[in-house]
């Protein structure tokens, strides 16, 4: 046979037969269901390495300590958004801390950094949605590069979804936002309208424009932890309420801030059985010098009024001449403000008065009572206070506490002068009880500066204006600065012993307890924001 004669096309064989598809069963549609979901609970082997390299927990190792062991319940874990990765970098659900339920969603940076697109907020939307319905807190675990820049607007409008549900449920559930990674741009408004935001050192960030855009627009160079570290928020722009070394500690105090609340604005507060055995307080008396300008410490007072000695401090870091916290006496949940004299002195000021606000407005929503610890000698005066709107600011202070319908009792300690004795809840501005210590010294200020207004021009004529001034001043503190001064006028209801202010207190909030109060009717006051 020549060449041109043979076939040289390849033989043609019979295609295979394909193989047999498994039949469809039960069994098999459930071991495919397992194989994806521990696919999906375990995430990328690489992201997840790069996410603990960088001193980071993944989302759901986060929810592990946040939540009580075994009781999350995801919600919509194969959503898949324009990543194609299953939760779309977001993982989202409901568990229960001390075995009350809580909503949550935890920002997955091992997907797409974290970022935000319409899947993303959707599922956010979802669980906000089940919260407010079911009266639950919402703990928000943020860690994020922000929106999504490929999907554009869908990403800009699913922020303004989360913003609108934070408004709307403000007052009515509690809103905690934790800062554990990056959160930049527009992300930043979140955890700023939460009532609470947590932040961790070293790993969070958040500012509305980051270093490089801050560079080029101002020629200013700062790093990421300068210009939005947790220390910045902390203590600077008071941003951030509680500042914590590590996220196991950061999602320990989460879960005591929780035992400390209601679930919403109508259920009652959290009540934890004590005995009123040890109300007696004698170390009071030794805590607080008798002379009105030698500085202590107020959280040592406020340790002796709570149960066990044991509260939560909001913003310790920020204005820290006030100081605001979270405490129990008797079992019950209350809301203290004091004046702190050993930073400076106890002065109100601009930062102060916008902290004391905020809790005072918070614990009222809540239906948390408010103790009151005053020792305030005035307002912090200078051209900077003026200038920075201190009657604006102060003027939030006065607001709130008129606004505040909860039982507030205030104990006065020491001096109250001016117009910081009105703003930190005098009786003139409705508050219910008001005690006193015989070290009290209410007065429009202190002696030696009313002598030197009243008494100006017979100082200034005398020969001995030194012997002068000592023996005026010694009168107007009689006359007018005696500690049955107010009493006597009404405006305290009892000048007690330092020793029994944890059961002068505990007496009057339990008086208080079913206290009700309705203002007039309108859609909502005009804060002096």
């Amino acid at each position: 046979m020549s060449i041109s004669e043979m076939d040289l096309r390849p033989a043609v064989r019979p295609e295979p037969e394909p193989p047999a598809r498994p039949p469809r069963t039960m069994r098999g549609l459930r071991d495919r269901r397992d194989e994806l979901t521990t696919r999906i609970a375990l995430g990328n082997r690489d992201a997840v390495a790069r996410q603990h390299s960088l001193g980071k927990r993944t989302a759901r190792e986060r929810l592990e300590l946040l939540l009580d062991e075994g009781s999350f319940v995801e919600v919509e874990m194969y959503r898949t958004g324009a990543t194609k990765a299953h939760t779309d970098g977001v993982v989202a659900g409901s568990g229960t801390v001390d075995g009350r339920r809580v909503f949550v969603y935890a920002q997955d940076f091992t997907i797409s950094g974290g970022s935000l697109g319409a899947a993303h907020a959707a599922k956010i939307h979802k669980v906000m949605d089940l919260a407010v319905a079911t009266g639950s807190p919402i703990v928000a675990l943020n860690d994020s590069g922000g929106a999504r820049i490929q999907e554009g607007v869908l990403a800009l409008d699913g922020y303004g979804g989360i913003f609108r549900r934070q408004v709307e449920a403000s007052g009515v559930i509690p809103q905690i936002s934790v800062v554990l990674g990056p959160c930049a741009g527009g992300a930043a408004y979140s955890p700023a309208l939460a009532d609470f935001t947590f932040m961790v050192r070293d790993t969070a960030q958040m500012y509305l424009t980051g270093p490089d855009v801050v560079a080029a627009v101002s020629g200013e160079r700062v790093t990421h932890a300068e210009l939005g570290g947790a220390d910045v928020h902390g203590g600077r722009s008071g941003v951030a309420s509680f500042v914590h070394d590590d996220e196991e500690s950061c999602l320990e105090d989460v879960r005591y801030l929780l035992s400390l609340l209601p679930s919403n604005n109508v259920e009652p507060l959290p009540i934890v059985p004590h005995d009123a055995v040890d109300d007696l307080r004698p170390a009071l008396a030794d805590i607080v010098p008798v002379e009105p300008n030698r500085p202590y410490d107020m959280r040592a007072v406020v340790a002796e009024l709570v149960d066990g000695g044991e509260f939560l401090e909001v913003h310790e870091g920020w204005a820290g001449n006030v100081l605001c916290a979270f405490g129990r006496i008797r079992g019950e949940v209350v809301g203290i403000v004091g004046n702190q004299p050993r930073v400076l002195a106890g002065v109100l000021d601009t930062a102060a008065s916008q902290k004391a606000a905020r809790f005072v407005r918070f614990c009222d929503a809540f239906g948390i009572p408010l103790v009151t610890l005053v020792d305030v000698p005035g307002f912090l005066p200078g051209t900077e206070q003026e200038y920075g709107g201190a009657i604006r600011h102060g003027a939030k202070l006065l607001y709130a506490y008129c606004e505040a319908s909860v039982p507030r009792v205030q104990v006065i300690l020491r001096k109250a002068y001016g117009g910081a004795y009105i703003v930190m809840d005098s009786r003139s501005i409705g508050c219910d009880l008001s005690l006193a210590w015989p070290t009290n010294e209410i007065a429009v200020m202190g002696a030696e500066a009313a002598v030197n207004v009243v008494h100006r021009k017979e100082l200034a004529a005398s020969a001995d204006p030194a012997t002068l001034r000592a023996t005026l001043m010694e009168r107007y503190a009689d006359e007018l600065m005696h500690p049955y001064y107010a009493a006597e006028r009404g405006l305290v209801d009892d000048v007690i012993d330092p020793a029994e202010t944890r059961s002068a207190v505990a007496r009057g909030l339990a008086m208080l307890r079913d206290k009700r109060r309705r203002g007039p009717a309108r859609k909502h006051g005009n804060v002096p924001l």
